[in-house]
């Protein structure tokens, strides 16, 4: 059986087959997930939108249920997003198996499973780290990434060019407004000392800038589902070319 879709736009109509079933964004590593999850999807882009190396350490300080983590250490190793999970189109009568694994086999000989990655995930609620773990675990790389309770304000590090990408809470909830507005600025007393490193951060908060201390580099206009978001980016020292 296949699903048709009926969309209608001004006096056109057009009938799509969904050959995908539940949305491409669920990759099928992220069983157990919070409250208010970033949709994988959304975290590639985020990704894909900074200057990020596998080479380079990352770090999410507001991990939740480790999406950013998961899809950077995907991304970092070249492995095709939603690679372990079903489609709709399998169950289709004429659905030719052997063309889905030859493209299976070609998503694997590319993927890059020897690249090292330096990537971990924080969270202030040890709930989360768990569930993190979980889901890294299922996505398969159960030592890859590290994990760590902790405050933003704990944060430290000796190492250079890294690359920070967090999903905070936004304080949409008048009760949320103060935690909020001072975890910010702890965010901004945090990571402005740190020179080589960049920082990416999303959120509807519109006095971000003000919080953190200093003005972004570059922002972008996003949506994080029907909430709309800018995308602040602040842009650390480049490191030094290799030597040839």
């Amino acid at each position: 059986m296949q699903r048709i879709e009926v969309a209608i736009l001004k006096d056109k109509v057009s009938l799509t087959i969904d050959t995908s079933g539940t949305g491409l964004h669920k990759r099928g590593y992220r069983y157990l997930h919070n409250e208010a999850p970033l949709k994988e999807t959304m975290a590639a882009a985020m990704i894909k939108l900074t200057k990020w190396h596998p080479d380079r350490p990352f770090v999410d300080p507001f991990c939740g249920s480790g999406t950013l983590p998961i899809e950077a250490a995907l991304i970092g190793q070249n492995i095709a997003p939603g690679v372990n999970r079903e489609f709709a189109f399998e169950g289709w009568e004429w659905y030719r198996k052997e063309w889905h694994n030859l493209a299976l086999e070609e998503a694997e000989d590319l993927a890059n499973y020897d690249q090292p990655l330096n990537i971990m995930g924080c969270d202030i609620d040890h709930k989360m780290i768990d569930l993190a773990t979980h889901n890294a675990t299922e996505a398969g790389f159960p030592d890859q990434i590290k994990f760590k309770q902790m405050q933003v304000k704990d944060f430290t590090t000796k190492e250079d060019y890294g690359v920070v990408v967090g999903n905070p809470p936004y304080g949409e909830r008048m009760q949320e407004r103060q935690y909020v507005e001072n975890l910010y600025r702890e965010l901004g007393r945090t990571f402005r000392p740190l020179e080589t490193w960049s920082v990416y951060i999303i959120t509807s908060y519109e006095h971000f800038e003000k919080l953190y201390g200093a003005k972004a580099t570059k922002k972008r206009k996003l949506y994080n589902g029907n909430i709309r978001t800018d995308f602040y980016q602040y842009w650390g020292k480049r490191p030094p070319k290799p030597k040839v």
